[in-house]
């Protein structure tokens, strides 16, 4: 059977399961859209490139499978590189299939060439510009496979205009050997078994988990280890959901701005157990202070990760759960006939922190606190729906107070802390789950940098909800530049903003404006009661801060706590 190249990139993409593509045509691609009606591929036209790829990212984050962009050449593709920095940061699996210039022209300067496979080689997790139309097949079957294994990360297609239009006879690969690339998912058993030997001796311990447990599909076999042998348990921005929040043994977010309970259970552990994290500096402060007296059990797939930032006792390279499941096969019979030891003390000093400085914040008749939105939120959907975030404040304060019970109910931009994430990536996950609730949790500056989407939204029937948390300022630069630089508010003050009530209603979506906090809650319950787009602009305190917060270069126990 002889295909074009567009033919086979849209046969290939029907072979791997791929029911949604996020995607903005152009000339470089017009071929790929000429085809794209006789398959079954549902297509978003979104309104901008970066709202593509970020759609894909949250389809991705929900769903666990690979998200997939298509866009042309030129400022097409470069529009793409932020949520394709995003998609990397955060270990997100994702296509990008990029238009480009006829393969003669290539390094001419034609017009709308951009060479994207080096702009996004730092990037990405492997970048392909496919020159003959004979490899598509093939380097397609690859993508998907780099993407969605070992490590999860973004792969890029370049595809130029010439490759889309030749034939050739089409044989898809049902299989992929790659000599250079062969992830370890199963531990080593003798790992496996000192963990067992740590775990059981130890009288402070702390699970640590980051978002490898969510990507690995672990958070059952998580639950099981930390209750199993009443272990407290703290989580990044990235692993929120992988243990339910209603637990008992729950801490609640580390580091910058996490709970004062799991910093100080963090750096007074003699054992901490991280899993599927990296230790980024958010969650370490001051590198040299971080957890002085613990012995560091570090799992992870991607061995570079293992003592990049921090000194490991024992390293395992495994899948989180191909490491938890050998770990319950040693442990289950094991603590069958000799019961383990309680953490008496330990756990009475864990809740005692708990107890002693919680997350807090006063709530009035007159001005509505951001914290109260976000839990009247979690009250309203029992912790059902799925939360994506902007970037700031907004974001620090739905991952303190919504009460995550799920895996992949919350989707945020972690490591790159993208302005304007979350709208399209909760159009991504709310076309994933066209009957869940989906809920941008959004501030009024991040919002204005993809509301272009709103289009998206309504033309797809989508009932996406945005929730902005309007304080008026760009809030979290507001608040470092009121505790570090003196209230010196240099260009943080948004003092021209749109009427987003008006707003909404001229793109097609309902609006709702919320100033009372006694009408917080019936306002939200009427927005997510309502089939279609909807933006509630609620105005907060101008200058709540988000607490606790670690200053920069200091250690995690060294909080602001007000």
């Amino acid at each position: 059977m002889e295909l074009t190249g567009a033919q086979i990139l849209l046969e290939s993409l029907r072979r791997e399961g791929v029911e949604v593509v996020f995607g903005f045509p152009g000339g470089a691609v017009i071929d790929i859209y000429d085809q794209l009606p006789h398959y079954p591929l549902r297509h978003v036209l979104v309104r901008h490139e970066q709202g593509a790829i970020h759609a894909a990212d949250g389809y991705a984050r929900a769903t666990g499978k690979v998200g997939v962009c298509l866009v042309t050449s030129g400022p097409g593709a470069t529009n793409t590189v932020t949520g394709i920095a995003t998609a990397y940061m955060d270990s997100v699996p994702v296509v990008i299939i990029t238009g480009q210039v006829p393969t003669p022209l290539i390094g001419n300067d034609a017009f709308q060439e951009v060479d994207i496979v080096g702009i996004t080689r730092s990037c990405t997790k492997h970048n392909y510009l496919v020159k003959d139309v004979r490899d598509l097949a093939r380097v397609i079957k690859e993508a998907f496979y780099l993407a969605s294994t070992g490590r999860p990360g973004p792969v890029l297609i370049d595809l130029p205009k010439d490759v889309q239009t030749k034939l050739t006879e089409y044989k898809y690969p049902k299989t992929i050997k790659m000599r250079s690339y062969n992830p370890t998912y199963a531990p080593n058993p003798k790992q496996v078994a000192k963990v067992a030997d740590v775990l059981r001796k130890a009288k402070k311990p702390i699970i640590y988990a980051g978002g490898g447990v969510i990507a690995s599909e672990a958070s059952e076999d998580l639950a099981w280890l930390a209750r199993a042998l009443d272990i407290p348990v703290t989580a990044t921005l990235m692993a929120l959901g992988c243990f339910p929040a209603d637990d008992p043994r729950w801490l609640g977010m580390l580091g910058m701005h996490g709970t004062y309970a799991a910093n100080m259970a963090i750096s007074n552990a003699d054992l901490i157990l991280a899993i599927g994290s990296r230790f980024d500096d958010r969650v370490t402060g001051k590198i040299s202070e971080f957890a002085k007296n613990a012995k560091i059990v570090h799992i992870d797939i991607d061995p570079t990760s293992i003592q990049k930032n921090v000194p490991v006792h024992i390293p395992v390279v495994a899948d989180c759960k191909s490491f938890l499941t050998a770990l319950r096969g040693i442990l289950e019979p094991a603590l069958a006939a000799e019961p383990s030891t309680p953490h008496e003390a330990w756990t009475t000093k864990v809740m005692d922190w708990k107890a002693e400085k919680p997350l807090s914040y006063a709530q009035d008749e007159t001005t509505i606190k951001p914290q109260f939105v976000v839990e009247t939120i979690s009250k309203l959907t029992k912790g059902e729906a799925v939360i994506t975030t902007e970037v700031g404040q907004n974001q620090m304060w739905a991952a303190q107070f919504y009460a995550f019970t799920k895996p992949r109910s919350f989707i945020s931009s972690g490591g790159l802390g993208t302005m304007g994430f979350g709208f399209p990536a909760a159009i991504g996950a709310q076309m994933a789950f066209p009957d869940r609730l989906v809920i941008d949790v959004a501030g009024d500056g991040s919002i204005q940098m993809c509301i272009q989407e709103l289009a998206t939204a309504v033309c797809y029937g989508l009932p996406v909800k945005i929730v902005i948390l309007n304080n008026g300022y760009l809030g979290m630069v507001r608040q470092w530049q009121e505790l570090f630089y003196k209230k010196n508010y240099c260009a943080t003050c948004l003092d021209v903003a749109p009427d987003f009530v008006k707003l909404a209603e001229a793109y097609g979506a309902a609006g709702f404006r919320v100033t009372d906090p006694a009408k917080v809650e019936s306002t939200l319950a009427e927005a997510f009661a309502l089939p279609r787009p909807v933006i509630v602009d609620v105005v907060v305190d101008r200058e709540e801060n988000v607490a606790p917060m670690v200053p920069a270069g200091k250690s995690i126990t060294e909080m602001i706590l007000v």
